[in-house]
């Protein structure tokens, strides 16, 4: 634990175990170098997972005809039904598939996306901001808040915000998403009429920014919601340990308090282990923004994975695939790479 309650300050900074003096200067470049490092081993990474996703879908007992045909699927004759196998290369081998869509991916072609009736680069385009702006604004006011009141939390600890810090996120960790967000369709949707139901739009209308940002407040705050807890619990304890580290005891005894003591000693420390679950924490981001858009009827990924999960549309769900696992891969890596400019102590080669 000495990385988490070792105080920045340079007068007390240790140095490396090779002897060199980590200053300030040495922080980026070896962050850098993490980045590097962890950017060449998500190659084969993101290869494997892609494999495997083919070599399980393959295994699924849905008929992806029943998807393509719909309502035609029961009056389609068997002739017709092998011809569309055929033109959907349906019966094609799992391995086969997985070929044929990393030659293309090298290409540059992401494939056709057969339950959307459009390349899947643009399915991506069409859907992905939705995704990417709902997640990412959740995560970073989820981070913020944790911060602040896991810091005031830690620094009184005991006391009345700390108290109700703890009772509110232990209750909200063990509400699922989908709950926290039929609560504020009920509630606030339905019951008071604040806030639209669901879409990014108005019925029959297009997308507008004021439109969008109205009809994200209630997907945004579930979202938020589902990713607070843990955060705001990681934070408050390591401000609580920190604070009972003998630094920080050497710095009040030079006469070092409040916002100064928290600010240059305790939060720079602390934060350490909150960038770290946050990395951790994107599966659990990603699964929760499924789960909210689906709730909301939200114009995002989570209705199109659903759709080429069970009509088996390889191009589309090797995309999606693909591309959450090279979400959590660059999440840790971030986040280690911001713990390493923080604190230059801390080693991390992989």
């Amino acid at each position: 634990m000495d990385a988490l309650t070792a105080t920045p300050a340079p007068a007390l900074r240790r140095p490396a175990a090779d002897g060199s003096d980590l200053r300030d200067g040495r922080r980026w470049p070896r962050a850098g170098r993490l980045l590097a490092v962890r950017s060449a081993v998500a190659v084969p990474v993101t290869a494997a997972v892609s494999l495997a996703m083919f070599a399980v879908a393959s295994l699924s007992p849905f008929d992806p005809l029943v998807a393509y045909l719909g309502a035609n699927y029961q009056s389609a004759t068997p002739s017709q039904r092998e011809a569309m196998r055929a033109a959907y290369e349906t019966e094609q081998p799992w391995w086969q598939a997985w070929w044929d869509w990393v030659s293309g991916v090298g290409r540059g072609d992401l494939g056709w996306a057969s339950t959307q009736s459009q390349p899947v680069t643009a399915v991506l385009a069409e859907r992905m901001p939705f995704t990417l702006g709902l997640s990412g604004a959740a995560l970073l006011i989820a981070a913020v808040i944790a911060i602040v009141l896991g810091c005031v939390a830690g620094m009184r600890r005991g006391g009345v915000v700390d108290r109700t810090c703890n009772t509110v996120a232990v209750t909200f960790a063990a509400v699922p998403p989908f709950v926290v967000s039929l609560v504020l369709v009920a509630v606030v949707a339905v019951g008071l009429g604040w806030f639209p139901t669901s879409g990014a739009s108005a019925p029959g209308r297009g997308y507008t920014v004021s439109g969008v940002f109205e009809h994200a407040v209630l997907p945004l705050a579930a979202l938020t919601v589902s990713q607070l807890p843990w955060l705001l619990l990681a934070m408050r304890t390591a401000v609580v340990e920190a604070a009972a580290s003998d630094a920080v005891r050497g710095a009040r005894a030079r006469g070092i308090h409040g916002w100064a003591l928290l600010c240059g000693h305790i939060a720079p420390v602390s934060v350490l282990p909150t960038l770290a679950l946050l990395g951790t924490r994107l599966p659990e981001l990603i699964a929760g923004a499924a789960i909210v858009e689906t709730v909301f009827g939200w114009p995002g990924m989570a209705a199109v994975l659903v759709e080429s999960a069970a009509a088996l549309d390889f191009p589309l769900l090797a995309a999606l695939t693909v591309g959450a696992a090279l979400a959590v891969l660059a999440g840790s890596a971030l986040s280690d790479a911001a713990a390493v400019a923080i604190d230059p102590r801390i080693e991390l080669r992989a």
